[in-house]
């Protein structure tokens, strides 16, 4: 017996949490919010990997984050975005079913975001020493 996909069997049930959709994805706001409006992106047809997406998905796709962004920054007026797929179990997947978080942040949320996505490695966010060592774009030119 399959598994049960968690997104497969929301898209047949009545979800309040959904508020946008075109022809191959859906927006929803997340069970598990990381701050007010944070949402999901999630393509209707059972796909596990952003790379398994065809090029008209991967526009349909970028066109509903636009949309959302627009419904999220009327909403919650918030200062910017982290956009992030959790590409496969050791990036942190737990529902094997592609999605998309758009997540947004406000000035102060937390006392440094530098990094911002590098923190899914804390001891990595922080790489502006490593930066120093290396050239700078002025020994380029």
């Amino acid at each position: 017996m399959a598994k049960k996909c968690f997104f497969c069997d929301v898209q047949t049930q009545k979800d309040d949490k959904r508020i946008a959709e075109n022809q191959y994805f859906f927006a929803r706001y997340d069970d598990f919010p990381i701050s007010d409006g944070h949402c999901e992106i999630i393509p209707k047809e059972h796909i596990e990997s952003f790379f398994d997406l065809a090029s008209d998905q991967v526009q349909s796709l970028y066109d509903l984050i636009k949309d959302v962004k627009e419904i999220i920054d009327d909403r919650f007026k918030p200062d910017g975005y982290n956009v992030g797929i959790n590409e496969g179990e050791c990036a942190g997947r737990t529902q094997h079913h592609l999605h998309v978080h758009l997540i947004p942040r406000c000035n102060g949320d937390v006392e440094n975001p530098r990094g911002g996505v590098r923190n899914v490695i804390p001891q990595k966010a922080d790489y502006i020493p490593e930066m120093e060592k290396m050239p700078s774009k002025k020994d380029y030119l």
